[in-house]
């Protein structure tokens, strides 16, 4: 639901997910994958199924119940609804302004903007973070020059000394989404289809 607020849009992401584990059986073979706003669900899929009891937006206490899946894979993140490191580039089509207010109508007025299950971003809590990280860990790609990219490398950061498996890519001067933008962009096949390639080879490398 596109005008929803929180938590419609995780509810949501959860069925989905616990739909496609009755047909893949085992969430070992299980990719799970988003770009921009879709990276944020599924980094608050994560967290939930580490740390979640059914109700979401409410209390997170105990376990889901949910296993985890095999892998993440995460296309320019909106790691974080509202943060002061957002700021306008001369390459990136975003704009930091509109984003803010994006991220407060969101979120609504139910909880708060700096839950971790809303804007995944502020969640600093390692044991949370390696509870929640998939069995072959997590890989993410973004643009140098998009407006998410300072708060995607922090993530990294805290990730990263949590002991989370993850893989960063950074796109020396790409924009946000930069595998999807690049197929509208891009001046050859090659250019177009590279960022793309690329993510599919590492998700088979680490899922058989």
């Amino acid at each position: 639901m596109p005008d929803a607020i929180f938590p419609t849009q995780l509810q949501e992401t959860v069925s989905g997910y616990q739909h496609v584990l009755t047909v893949a059986k085992d969430p070992a073979i299980v990719c799970v994958s988003g770009d921009s706003a879709g990276a944020t669900l599924i980094l608050g899929l994560l967290l939930y199924v580490a740390n979640g009891n059914g109700d979401i937006g409410k209390d997170i206490s105990k376990s889901s119940g949910i296993e985890r899946p095999g892998l993440a894979v995460l296309i320019s993140p909106w790691v974080t609804l509202a943060s002061p490191r957002y700021q306008n580039s001369t390459s990136d089509y975003l704009d930091a302004d509109t984003l803010q207010g994006y991220g407060l109508q969101f979120a609504g007025n139910r909880v708060s903007k700096d839950d971790p299950l809303v804007s995944p971003g502020s969640c600093r809590d390692g044991v949370w973070w390696r509870k929640a990280s998939p069995r072959k860990g997590i890989i993410v790609t973004y643009g140098q020059e998009e407006v998410f990219a300072p708060e995607i490398r922090e993530l990294t950061h805290v990730l990263q000394k949590a002991g989370v498996t993850i893989e960063s890519e950074e796109e020396v001067g790409g924009i946000h989404a930069w595998p999807v933008a690049s197929h509208f962009v891009s001046g050859s096949t090659r250019e177009r289809h590279k960022g793309i390639k690329s993510l599919v080879e590492k998700i088979r490398e680490r899922i058989h």
